[in-house]
């Protein structure tokens, strides 16, 4: 029986989990064009770089650097094979001769390579997917970033794109969508500048409700708080209807929708409303963008999901992304409107009185009277 294989066998890393199908299938690939290197010509489509194994990885990069045998010369002589294992080892020190043996028993059917290759293919496709699920996360994530927005659309492009290359590498079958359970949706959270943005938001909307006319792109799932969303139908209702729109009549809206409670009173939403600072188009952008990240995140997070199983084909990945990614493109449509749309002249910035809501030359805050 051959010996177990750990990856990159040879190279002192013998602490590693159980092989992954995958790199028997590299194994299986090597050793077939170690004992036919004359197939490599029929592996133009296959990289270095798409095998997960960094010692296979440097054996069939030297295979491609050395001159292909004569097939008769190959059979009688293992020169070739020295050259390989020299042109390798200077980026993978602990290949030795006797791993290409075993590459070379590791392999069913020589015949089979081009299956092999796209096993390999295959998988490389899955990590990739994944290292693009992990950068979306990441900026969705990053507070230090000066635009993040900017940054997960931009990511966001890259990993549309190497979907649409995935789908044109591999066939499409039935069964298209991964079976893989969604993972639990990230809490979104609602610290204290959230809130602050979104109550200066319905404040503004309530002393500036012709703006909400303007504000289609805003919606009640955006607010972090959803009681912050539920006040914020009440307002559009109000507008909808044409009715006269003040926190009184805002009160009675919330009356009606049941939003008052033993923690939420009336003179709570008097005092929430009594302060409009800005306007209510910066508010919603900043509410906007926010949910804007938070959806990034969760999307990359189920895209994430999908690659960690590995029973799923690349067109299942490519197909179930696609799905995931959809809920974040209609929430860039509506980013896209908000960010678009024309600018209105704004006032001097005049802070409002109270130690945490912070008015900043971007946020006009002037106080509105009607």
């Amino acid at each position: 029986m051959p010996p177990t294989y750990t990856p990159s066998e040879g190279t002192g890393l013998e602490d590693t989990p159980p092989a992954a199908p995958v790199l028997y299938a590299e194994q299986a690939l090597l050793g077939a064009l170690l004992l036919e290197p004359a197939r490599l010509a029929d592996l133009d489509h296959l990289a270095a770089e798409h095998f997960g194994d960094h010692a296979h990885s440097a054996l069939y990069a030297a295979m491609r650097t050395t001159p292909v045998p004569d097939p008769d010369q190959h059979h009688r002589s293992p020169v070739w094979l020295s050259r390989v294992l020299e042109a390798a080892r200077p980026q993978a020190p602990g290949l030795t001769a006797s791993y290409l043996h075993t590459l070379v028993q590791r392999c069913p059917w020589p015949g089979h390579a081009a299956a092999y290759a796209r096993m390999i293919q295959a998988d490389h496709a899955r990590r990739t997917v994944r290292e693009h699920a992990e950068r979306l996360a990441q900026a969705a994530t990053d507070k230090s970033l000066p635009d993040a927005a900017a940054t997960v659309l931009a990511r966001c492009d890259t990993l549309s794109s190497f979907l649409d290359t995935l789908s044109g590498r591999f066939a499409p079958h039935p069964g298209s969508l991964p079976r893989t359970p969604h993972p639990a949706p990230a809490r979104r959270a609602a610290g204290a500048e959230a809130q602050e943005e979104e109550q200066a938001l319905l404040a503004c909307a309530t002393a500036q409700p012709s703006g909400l006319r303007r504000m289609r792109w805003l919606q009640p799932d955006d607010f972090a708080l959803p009681r912050h969303g539920q006040l914020f139908t009440c307002l559009t209702a109000l507008v909808h209807r044409r009715e006269p729109i003040d926190p009184v009549t805002v009160l009675w809206e919330a009356q009606h929708q049941h939003l008052l409670q033993a923690d939420f009173t009336p003179a709570d939403l008097i005092d929430l409303l009594a302060t409009p600072v800005g306007t209510p188009e910066h508010w919603g952008e900043k509410i906007l963008r926010r949910a804007l990240l938070t959806q990034a995140h969760t999307t990359a997070l189920r895209i994430r999901a999908f690659t960690d199983d590995a029973a799923n084909t690349p067109h299942q990945l490519a197909t179930g992304s696609r799905r995931a990614l959809a809920d974040l493109t209609a929430l860039r449509t509506r980013w896209q409107r908000a960010t678009h749309a024309p600018a209105t002249p704004r006032s001097p910035a005049v802070p409002r009185a109270g130690p945490r809501l912070r008015a900043t030359a971007a946020s006009p805050a002037t106080r509105v009277s009607r």
